[in-house]
């Protein structure tokens, strides 16, 4: 008859094994990102509105040169499932598989962002109290908190805002406070509680963040 002691060594063996399976199976190494293939999509589908290196020069259609390539992969993968809902977006999107989409996120990464301006100087003030201390008689969180002082943002969890158009700013505020747009939870509070002139002075003053 085996002893305690081998009972439990045998245990730990096969739990050891287990663990060991699960984690080849469940964490498949990922293949490093093809940049080119990356710049060859950028370049003949997003270039028309986000520009060959993610540099936008229209207001209402964001720059998404350095940004987190995880955010952007997030954004795609949900104007393809439909859970961010945006008609143009999708149409692209939906032609997309996810290593298309790696591609794409860690090539626009790789590209340096140019910076912005505020214009507003009557609203910069306000912009600026509610990106960095928020409105607390409101409740309302900083910006700086999930994005930080510089509007870095954090990889994979919170995207870069330094010098995003303020126009788009404004439109992605306005939908989530409206509910047009549903994918992020936090936002949807944060934005809940903002009214237009706040909504103006905060994108305008993350526009000259850098």
């Amino acid at each position: 008859m085996k002893s305690m002691t081998q009972f439990f060594f045998a245990a730990l063996t096969s739990t050891l094994m287990a663990c060991s399976v699960f984690a080849s199976t469940a964490a498949p190494k990922l293949e490093k990102p093809d940049l080119a293939k990356g710049e060859a999509i950028v370049g003949g589908v997003c270039a028309a509105c986000h520009m060959a290196d993610g540099n936008s020069t229209t207001p209402v259609n964001p720059k998404l040169a350095q940004q987190h390539p995880e955010y952007i992969m997030k954004q795609l993968q949900e104007f393809k499932s439909g859970k961010r809902a945006n008609a143009v977006m999708m149409g692209f999107a939906s032609q997309l598989s996810d290593a298309d989409m790696r591609n794409v996120a860690y090539f626009l990464a790789s590209k340096t962002a140019k910076p912005g301006f505020a214009k507003e100087k009557e609203s910069v003030a306000l912009g600026e109290k509610i990106y960095r201390g928020g409105i607390a008689d409101r409740q309302i969180a900083a910006c700086a908190g999930c994005h930080g002082p510089s509007g870095s943002g954090m990889p994979a969890q919170y995207p870069r805002m330094s010098g995003q158009h303020a126009d788009y700013t404004v439109s992605q505020l306005t939908q989530f406070r409206e509910g047009i747009r549903k994918n992020s939870i936090q936002m949807t509070q944060i934005a809940a509680k903002l009214n237009d002139r706040e909504i103006k002075a905060v994108s305008d003053y993350i526009a000259g963040l850098r």
